[in-house]
């Protein structure tokens, strides 16, 4: 969940998990300035995409905000998820989310910032990560290049950022799917060594 623009006072706070054992889960969002969770209908497709990679995996969501895509994961079958948000407000909902669902041994919450925490974390073999950083801050590159030592074999990457943006990926990584909206360009990635059925270089209308 990037900060990407400012809520309205007309945002309610709160975004809910959409699938899996805690399907309709409320999320409460806290009201920061630039907050912007990823929408229901591109979080559906997402995890559409993923459906197959899902079911034991290890997520790594990096400017985790809400928790959103994480907590989904896990919701939908993924083994565990390290969440990692550099805002206290958001840390402590999002503590306070595991908590509630009793999901402490799967979920583990860092604050920390996302770069910081990759250059010095244990490495933690994730199948699957989720890149959604400030737009502003224009983070992706500066992730992305430390992301392999945190990967598993095989791993998918999924990216959203603004839909005009012209983000080019390091050699290694494959495009599995894509989309947009009228504001965000999202993006499912696999790291290009991995056997990959013929199948995998198709695109989602935008």
């Amino acid at each position: 969940m990037s900060r990407g623009r400012s809520k309205g006072p007309a945002d309610t706070g709160q975004v809910r998990i959409i699938g899996g054992r805690w399907r309709n889960t409320r999320l409460d969002v806290p009201q920061l300035e630039g907050l912007r969770p990823t929408s229901d209908r591109v979080r559906e497709t997402l995890f559409n995409w993923l459906m197959p990679k899902l079911p034991g995996a290890r997520v790594l969501d990096l400017f985790a905000g809400s928790g959103a895509l994480g907590l989904e994961a896990v919701s939908r079958g993924a083994a565990s998820a390290q969440l990692v948000e550099r805002d206290p407000a958001l840390v402590a909902a999002l503590r306070g989310v595991v908590g509630k669902l009793g999901a402490a041994e799967q979920i583990q919450v860092s604050h920390a910032d996302a770069v910081h925490w990759l250059d010095n974390a244990v490495p933690v073999q994730a199948d699957v990560v989720f890149l959604d950083p400030p737009f502003a801050a224009g983070l992706w590159e500066q992730v992305i290049e430390r992301l392999p030592r945190h990967l598993a074999q095989g791993a998918w990457l999924y990216v959203e950022a603004p839909a005009d943006a012209a983000l080019r990926l390091p050699a290694g990584w494959s495009l599995h799917r894509e989309g947009s909206t009228r504001d965000v360009r999202y993006a499912l990635y696999r790291q290009a060594a991995a056997t990959l059925r013929g199948d995998m270089n198709a695109t989602e209308p935008a």
